[in-house]
């Protein structure tokens, strides 16, 4: 069936609505507008008061709400309207959510997942266009991931609802009208892998999210050149698949890691630092990072364009680590 990103992950909820009764939705403007990214259009409608919650615009009181309801046995999917919005929400979710198993001794179980826009591209200017993943990414206690494609749209939140612990679920707000098919029965999509998704053989490319796209499109243009990349999706943020990466860099010996975060403290240094740590002489060339430009996100078109990664930077960045070795 044809289906865009967004309706992929308004399936998804409503295959796990339906489900599992203790499910629910929670969050602002998701149940009467529909939400604010229209994910969950009609599932107040389908499900009632009870299991799709307008919250007040307060993030740290609903996603702490969130966390109660799930210590008490259900399976709550709260959503922050945006990445930058979950600042005011980082007490409960890193000292609450990712640390009450552990600091239970093993005895409490925070079932929950926290979706959030993420991303910049959409000319919403700085406080709206954070890639803080990675940040999330370093947290230990939960679990981090971007689907990038329309299968993992729909077939990644299933997976997180029934995981026993927090799981942050990142949506590319550029990808939202990405279209494309999808088969009529769901497919159940691993949560703890990277997924390749071209292969090739003379550099990897590694990306996630919005940068999927970006680096496929780069691939593209090094085939005129007689440069075959090999795309990586991470998929996965926390934890890393270490072995998917490595298998790659073995296959390829030179990477580049896109990454629309800022370079200082990204996750693309992080990935950077374990290919040296685990496969370093398995590298024909230094490690490449594409990441965005130091400055608060611009508002004006150009400037954005300019600020973020783009597959011809992504491209330039092959023919230079290539080129090291011809």
């Amino acid at each position: 069936m044809t289906t865009t990103f967004r309706e992929a992950l308004r399936e998804a909820h409503r295959e796990a609505l339906a489900r599992d009764p203790r499910v629910f939705l929670m969050g602002e403007d998701v149940g009467r507008y529909g939400g604010s990214f229209a994910v969950s259009l009609g599932l107040l409608e389908e499900f009632g008061e009870e299991r799709i919650r307008d919250t007040p615009l307060s993030e740290s009181a609903f996603t702490g709400a969130g966390i109660g309801a799930a210590l008490r046995g259900l399976r709550p999917i709260v959503e922050i309207m945006t990445v930058n919005f979950s600042l005011l929400a980082l007490d409960q979710i890193v000292n609450n959510a990712a640390t009450l198993r552990h600091m239970s001794g093993g005895q409490l179980s925070v079932p929950m997942v926290i979706r959030m826009t993420t991303g910049a591209g959409r000319q919403l200017a700085a406080q709206h266009s954070h890639s803080l993943e990675g940040w999330y990414a370093s947290i230990p206690g939960i679990r981090v991931i971007a689907p990038a494609t329309l299968e993992d749209a729909r077939g990644m939140l299933g997976p997180a609802v029934e995981d026993p612990d927090p799981v942050v679920l990142f949506e590319h707000g550029s990808l939202y009208n990405l279209s494309g098919t999808l088969p009529a029965e769901p497919v159940r999509v691993d949560i703890a892998s990277a997924a390749v998704r071209r292969a090739g053989t003379d550099v990897t490319v590694i990306a996630y999210a919005g940068g999927l796209g970006k680096a496929l499109a780069a691939a593209d243009l090094l085939v005129a050149e007689n440069i075959s990349a090999e795309v990586i999706d991470l998929r996965v943020l926390r934890p890393l698949d270490d072995a998917t990466i490595m298998g790659s860099v073995a296959r390829t010996h030179r990477v580049i890691i896109v990454d629309e975060a800022w370079r200082t403290g990204s996750l693309a240094g992080e990935i950077s630092a374990r290919i040296v740590e685990q496969a370093f002489y398995e590298l024909d060339a230094p490690i490449e990072r594409v990441c965005a430009a130091e400055v608060p996100v611009p508002y004006a078109h150009h400037l954005e364009e300019a600020a973020l990664p783009q597959a011809e930077g992504i491209a330039a960045a092959a023919r230079r680590v290539v080129g090291v070795h011809g």
